[in-house]
């Protein structure tokens, strides 16, 4: 359902979708600075506070796959009012935690309403924008992405300091009710209720399996988890790159790792101007042959000098082709779909989260002495994107040769 809209209102339903996202990494990264109050009060070890991030991520993780047809069964509206109510009672829960274990609990369950946001606001952009808009969209809800882990962790600083750890949630919790309003009143419901979408297990899992075999959905989804990859790969490492490698402060460390987010929005934005001159599977091979290029180079470099007056502007760059390259392979894998958009969009963001989290993984088993298993890290993740893009354009020449 494409629709048109005046500026002022394609603005402000832009703005409600880029706030829904910003919930996720607000979630994650606003209550980061007040691990140690929470060792503290709870009196654990530090480390084991990690484990309420942990849960958090698990959630989003399973929640996408849930939501997804829970959002085209019903449309995307009732699912999602759902999934801010269960976020809000969870929020004052956390704040309310008398010890880590019930904390770690409710952040399961925090993220299983919060990441209701991040994949309603996926789906409506799908169902509302048509196919070049959806990727412009997409690349102005990335700028939102790519501020707000910026912006959070000083913001959660600032009020732990002036409140304590519990504030935070209080926080999170009044913004909730705050969406909670604008997606009441003003948002619109973009797909009707498809009661054929059945909500019996068995018939789920056929029905991703479905989404799965389709051919561009496959292909861009995976593109996209690679891209993930090299993002998330990146996140997990910076502070052991810039910290403990080249031995900047925290502070220090804050500005290097906010300037490179800076490539990534930077990225994002003039990825809507390119889509103006070029189609995105055009700027889709163009970018995935210069993260290629780019991580092949940087891995070739370490061989030679690791400084970091090299690796940072690398990973700037990096980021900086991320942010083209992440909207655009969304569009392309949720453009095959209409009634399945709300589960298509839940697959593609799961299968985002599972090849992060592996890439995540990889680097705290492998980046502990030294940045090049880091490097070797990104340039396999980009040239994988790279191969599955050349498979479908020469799969499509193929399938266009026999047709004609």
């Amino acid at each position: 359902m494409t629709k048109r809209f005046t500026t002022s209102s394609r603005n402000l339903i832009i703005l409600i979708l880029g706030t829904l996202i910003a919930i996720g990494p607000f979630s994650i990264d606003m209550y980061l600075p007040g691990f140690a109050n929470v060792a503290d009060d709870f009196g654990v070890d530090i480390s084991k506070v990690g484990l309420t991030l942990t849960s958090y991520l698990i959630g989003i993780a399973i929640g996408q796959l849930a939501y997804g047809p829970l959002m085209d069964r019903f449309g995307r509206r009732r699912p999602l009012i759902g999934g801010l109510l269960l976020f809000i009672a969870t929020s004052l829960i956390c704040a309310f935690s008398f010890n880590l274990n019930m904390l770690i609990i409710a952040r399961f369950f925090m993220a299983l309403g919060g990441c209701a946001g991040m994949v309603a606001s996926k789906a409506i952009v799908r169902d509302l924008f048509e196919k070049k808009q959806v990727a412009d969209v997409l690349s102005t809800l990335m700028l939102i992405m790519g501020v707000a882990p910026i912006i959070a962790p000083t913001v959660g600083g600032l009020v732990i300091a002036a409140f304590d750890w519990e504030a935070v949630f209080f926080i999170l919790a009044t913004f909730a009710v705050i969406m909670l309003l604008l997606i009441t009143y003003v948002l619109p419901e973009s797909a009707k209720p498809n009661k054929a979408t059945s909500l019996k297990p068995k018939k789920i899992v056929r029905e991703y399996i479905s989404i799965l075999k389709n051919r561009e959905f496959f292909i861009f989804a995976m593109t996209r988890g690679f891209t993930m990859g090299c993002l998330l790969a990146y996140v997990s490492s910076a502070p052991f790159v810039f910290i403990e490698y080249f031995g900047l402060t925290e502070q220090h460390f804050g500005w290097v790792f906010g300037s490179n987010a800076l490539g990534l929005i930077l990225g994002s934005q003039l990825n809507r101007l390119a889509l103006k001159r070029y189609s995105l599977l055009q700027i889709t091979t163009a970018t995935c042959v210069a993260l290629s290029v780019l991580t092949g180079l940087g891995l070739a470099i370490s061989f030679v000098a690791i400084q970091f007056w090299i690796v940072y502007p690398f990973l700037f760059s990096m980021l900086f082709l991320v942010g083209f390259q992440n909207p655009n392979v969304t569009a392309l894998s949720l453009d095959p779909f209409n009634k399945q958009a709300g589960s298509a969009s839940a697959l593609v963001g799961s299968i985002g989260m599972i090849f992060g989290s592996v890439a995540s993984i990889l680097v705290s088993q492998l980046v502990t002495e030294s940045i090049i298993p880091l490097l070797y890290i990104l340039f396999g993740s980009a040239l994988c994107s790279l191969t599955l893009i050349i498979y479908y354009r020469n799969k499509n020449k193929t399938v266009q040769l026999q047709t004609s």
